[in-house]
């Protein structure tokens, strides 16, 4: 029988340690400074993002049906699989040392630059983008130069929030959950109030019935919000007892999340009419509009003025609303690049991006790396979609979703191979049904995000066949309409490359597998 990975920091030989010796020298520069609660802001703040809401607004009434179905056939089964994996596999870098024992060096490491790299896209991408609107409906334009200082800073500032130790940096997330409780709850309290004087949209039941091509334009940003559960499991070693918190906050935090995104969706399609929801500013106008009850009006052509306390309400709520996108950024982040940090040190990148900080005990290098990377991509981004933030918005939000679901398409299955592998494991909390339970919620959480990196790629995949209803093209998005061509080549050239980093990565690791081999001999 195969031994356990052992989760000690000096682990002994056999046939599958967990970690090599190089993450051993950088182990001891971790604190445990997450409690139980600030586990749970994390995976509110990680879960609970604000950039798609908009998104699922804008395919009516059927977006909220697709969220339950979804909660139901994903949400579930793949937190039940993260609840497992975490709680029986509490080692720093979670997914990757998941992969990695399931699948080898090679396949973890290139998946994990997926999983990686996804944030600075995200970054640089979507969340800027959302923030940088945001920040002209409520303040003030940012012509030319300006746009690109705006960007920076939204990126650098993350950056340096994410370097902090975890003492400083828990405080990032539990500030955003904070922001998001808050922005949320008073936005709904805002719609009773408007509806109460100007009345809302009817919403008929026909409008809630789910639809094959609905599923197809909603799943990716409906998986995309149920996502990140896996997060604190790559600070699992800096948790003061992981195998216990990490199954109760994602308990709590799912509830919270289902309600948290349910909640505003309803209220946007309540105020503002279906066909006047855009994916990018449907959550920003519907603010505007419910606003007004304090203060503004709505013009004959849906122009939104804010006057007196509705202005002071909608430049806090837009503050709220850049602070969230902020904050989900680097929450991510502080998950993301430890992980990475982990990989290289274990010899599946450069071991220099491995190292932790002694000052603030966080990878610093990764952390700057991808700030780099995100500040690249937004002003290539910028410039190849003529500063047309719908299109730069759709491109960035696919590819960082496409990107991030691949990585799962590997790491997910991992918990049917570890079941096989360490029948012996400790795991303090497993999956119901047994082997059966577990290749269920396997199936179904691989399944889905499989499925929805083919119609990221091509938008609209099985629309029209075996006799469902409507056209393919219409899949796409509205920025991309009638360019196919040019939105498949933002997905899939972007993803190539990021697989060829990833092997340059593992050829980069091969000093520090070597020096673990001869260390490993010397041993014997």
């Amino acid at each position: 029988m195969t031994q356990a990975p052992s989760l000690s920091p000096t682990p002994p030989a056999g046939d599958e340690p967990d970690l090599s010796e190089g993450w051993g020298e950088q182990r001891s520069r971790l604190r445990k400074d997450l409690r139980r609660l600030d586990v749970l802001f994390f995976l509110i703040c990680t879960l609970v993002g604000l950039d798609t809401i908009g998104s699922v607004a804008a395919q009516g009434p059927q977006g909220l049906t697709w969220m339950v179905i979804l909660a139901v056939l994903f949400f579930l089964p793949y937190g039940l699989l993260v609840a497992e994996l975490g709680s029986a596999f509490p080692v720093q870098g979670g997914p990757y040392v998941w992969t990695r024992l399931a699948f080898g060096r090679l396949v973890a490491g290139v998946n994990q630059l997926l999983y990686w790299i996804s944030n600075p896209v995200w970054v640089g991408g979507s969340l800027c983008i959302i923030a940088l609107t945001t920040w002209e409906e409520f303040f003030t334009p940012l012509p030319g130069l300006w746009k690109y200082v705006a960007g920076f800073v939204f990126i650098w500032g993350g950056a340096l929030a994410v370097v902090q130790s975890v003492r400083i940096g828990k405080w990032v997330p539990i500030a955003g959950a904070v922001a998001r409780v808050v922005l949320l709850g008073f936005f709904l309290v805002s719609v009773v109030v408007y509806a109460a004087e100007h009345g809302v949209h009817a919403l008929p039941a026909g409008e809630f019935t789910p639809t094959y091509a609905g599923f197809v334009a909603l799943v990716p940003v409906l998986i995309f919000n149920y996502v990140g559960f896996e997060l604190p499991s790559s600070a699992a070693e800096e948790m003061k007892n992981p195998r216990r918190d990490i199954p109760l906050s994602i308990l709590r935090s799912g509830l919270a999340a289902v309600l948290l995104y349910g909640g505003p969706i309803l209220g946007i399609l309540f105020v503002l009419p279906s066909q006047e929801i855009g994916s990018l500013g449907g959550f920003i106008d519907a603010c505007k509009a419910v606003f007004t009850v304090y203060g503004g009006s709505i013009a004959a052509d849906g122009t939104v003025t804010l006057t007196g306390l509705g202005s002071v309400f909608g430049g806090v709520a837009a503050a709220g609303l850049i602070i969230g996108l902020l904050t989900s950024g680097v929450t991510w982040a502080m998950g993301a690049h430890r992980a990475q940090a982990v990989a290289c040190a274990d010899g599946a990148g450069p071991a220099w991006l491995g190292r932790i900080s002694e000052k603030h005990g966080t990878p610093v290098r990764v952390n700057i790396l991808s700030a780099v990377l995100g500040s690249i991509l937004f002003v290539v981004a910028l410039n190849l979609t003529g500063g047309d933030g719908e299109k730069y918005f759709a491109a960035g939000l696919g590819l960082t979703i496409s990107t991030t679901f691949i990585s799962y398409v590997i790491t997910f299955p991992s918990l049917a191979v570890l079941r096989r592998k360490y029948p012996d494991q400790e795991r303090p909390y497993a999956v119901p049904g047994g082997r059966v339970g577990a290749w269920i919620v396997t199936a179904l959480a691989t399944g889905f995000v499989a499925f929805t990196v083919v119609v990221l790629v091509w938008p609209g995949f099985g629309v029209g066949w075996f006799g469902t209803a409507g056209n393919p093209a219409d899949s796409l998005p509205e920025s991309f309409a009638g360019q196919r061509l040019p939105y498949t080549l933002s997905q899939v050239l972007p993803l190539l490359l990021f697989v060829v980093i990833g092997l340059v990565f593992y050829a980069c690791g091969a000093p520090a597998r070597r020096r673990a081999r001869e260390g490993a001999a010397d041993g014997r």
